[in-house]
């Protein structure tokens, strides 16, 4: 793979489309990418004045927003380091990471800059408010004046405006850090994940080289960008090429997203699985289990023009025209999967994480394998730790461009997780086919070993259990060398009056007896326990398994 400058060309993106919508918030204003470049030069000159620059860190914390793209992109122009925070942290969290980080800047949102102690951040020089770009805090002698003054000093700059050839970026090189991303994490506090722009350049050239997106296409963005897959994906390779991005606020429900997606018209889906399987769950499966539907999709012939009309209605609903739903961060439900691939939508399961900023393994949909998670990417080599890794589960390791130099000031966490040679242990379990497609098994800390030995993936039982009547979620976990399934009800039945609480426990134990039907004995779960409250999840929607064991 022939190196680019990932500052250059991210740079390019911005000058090539000038005069092109670039960023919006949803159902509100809009930036062309030339307002982008000018928000980015007067920040240049700001951080020029008071010596950020290569290796300054600068934080970002909240929602989606023009703005946050604004500043992000800001801050890697700069070749200054960004450290993105995920507003749904804990403030404790938040506070630790700003001390953990050094941050010299911080662009927060007036809602939560309450919540943080600048009295504690020694090296921090300013806050500036993400909602209009204001300053709200400095230790930097005249800085409020600078930046009150800032317009006068770009139009004594450029008093013709700016115009594309004017707009330059510093030369920095793809080995110095580009960000410092704090993961969720399990328990205390989460690790910050270095990674160069060496690392982004490797994912944003895969994307170009293989993701159907083109210039002038529109995107909704509603993953974090805070969280690496949406960052990449959702943000950084369609502004290069020009794309008009679309950010929702939060992660939102279904019906909203499925809104949004009506109006907006996305080319391309970046998802995770929570809102697909939702969306099959609650708008699809009722309608499928009718008899008179079981009837009709057991004729041949007549089920593919059933399988037709409904792809076409699910195409429709994400807006018509998007090419490809890509989906990642979590593992998609098997028998989700399984009817998505028989009625031929469009949708690829990927692979990735943090760890590798955060690009594993893809492919597009019209070579995806059920179970599978694509292959390995180009910029990266992938093996199985296992005597035979074609038939027997083991660690999944990778080495090469994408992976991170370090967990900062961790090194305890670095060593254990790279090799001295530059193997980055995943953590996940997997296994290949004959032709290398990675198929994920599960994370190894959430493996259960079985009475005579076996392993259990957790996952793979509650992929099964999640599909059944009345359960919405659920977590399989060990207790006394027994299975146990916690599950998180649908209880509108409940509510509406057409089932009592008896009821919802009876089918409980159906969906139990049905489960055990379809599993071996040593996976077989002995109980089901209803929670209240659906279960405690990471930003990236992943459950917080360790508060249910």
């Amino acid at each position: 793979m022939t190196e680019r400058n990932f500052v250059q060309t991210v740079a390019s993106g911005i000058r090539d489309n000038w005069l092109k919508d670039a960023y919006s918030d949803y159902q509100g204003d809009t930036y062309l990418y030339k307002d982008v470049a000018e928000k980015i030069v007067r920040f240049h000159m700001i951080f020029a004045n008071h010596k950020i620059g290569i290796g300054s860190k600068i934080a970002i914390l909240g929602k989606n927003s023009r703005n946050w793209a604004v500043t992000y992109m800001a801050t890697i122009l700069n070749g200054s380091i960004a450290v993105p925070i995920l507003s749904d942290f804990h403030r404790e969290d938040i506070q630790n990471i700003l001390q953990h980080s050094e941050t010299d800047v911080l662009f927060v949102t007036e809602e939560y800059y309450p919540g943080i102690d600048v009295t504690m951040l020694p090296r921090l020089k300013a806050v500036f408010k993400l909602n209009d770009l204001s300053l709200l805090f400095s230790r930097e002698e005249g800085l409020d004046k600078e930046v009150a003054g800032i317009q006068e000093a770009f139009d004594l700059k450029y008093p013709n405006g700016l115009v594309p050839e004017a707009f330059q970026v510093p030369e920095v090189s793809n080995k110095e850090i580009v960000t410092i991303n704090y993961t969720s994490g399990t328990a205390g506090f989460s690790k910050g994940v270095v990674l160069n722009y060496k690392a982004f350049m490797a994912n944003l050239q895969y994307a170009q080289e293989n993701m159907p997106l083109e210039p002038g296409n529109r995107i909704v963005a509603f993953l974090p960008l805070a969280h690496t897959y949406g960052c990449a994906f959702d943000f950084i390779f369609p502004t290069t090429l020009g794309c008009h991005i679309t950010f929702l606020g939060k992660i939102p429900s279904p019906a909203v997203i499925l809104k949004a997606f009506q109006e907006i018209k996305p080319h391309l889906v970046m998802f995770v699985p929570l809102v697909l399987e939702k969306i099959y769950t609650t708008r699809l499966l009722p309608t499928l289990r009718k008899p008179v539907m079981k009837i009709i999709l057991a004729i041949p012939g007549i089920n593919s023009i059933i399988h037709r009309k409904i792809n076409k209605q699910l195409t429709e609903s994400f807006g018509g025209r998007f090419r490809e739903i890509v989906i990642g961060g979590a593992a998609l439900n098997p028998e989700v999967e399984a009817f998505l691939k028989k009625i031929k939508f469009k949708f690829s399961v990927g692979y990735g994480m943090t760890e590798c900023g955060p690009l594993v393994s893809y492919a597009g949909w019209r070579y995806h394998r059920n179970g599978a998670s694509g292959k390995a990417v180009d910029s990266l080599v992938m093996k199985i730790d296992s005597f035979d890794p074609y038939k027997e589960v083991g660690e999944i390791m990778v080495r090469g461009d994408n992976v991170l130099l370090e967990y900062y000031k961790n090194p305890d966490a670095t060593h254990a997780s790279l090799t001295a040679d530059g193997w980055l242990r995943t953590g996940d379990l997997g296994v290949f086919d004959k032709d290398h497609f990675i198929y994920i098994k599960g994370r190894s800390k959430n493996m259960i070993l079985g009475p005579s030995g076996q392993n259990i993936y957790p996952e793979e039982i509650e992929s099964k259990l999640n599909t059944m009547p009345c359960v919405i979620e659920s977590v399989v976990a060990e207790r006394s060398g027994r299975l146990v399934a916690m599950v998180f009800p649908d209880l509108e039945p409940v509510k509406l009056g057409t089932m009592t609480r008896e009821d919802l426990e009876e089918q409980m134990e159906k969906n139990r007896i049905s489960l055990n039907n379809r599993l071996p004995k040593y996976q077989q779960v002995t109980s089901i326990e209803l929670v209240a409250e659906e279960f405690a999840k990471t930003p990236k929607k992943s459950i917080k398994r360790y508060l249910y064991k």
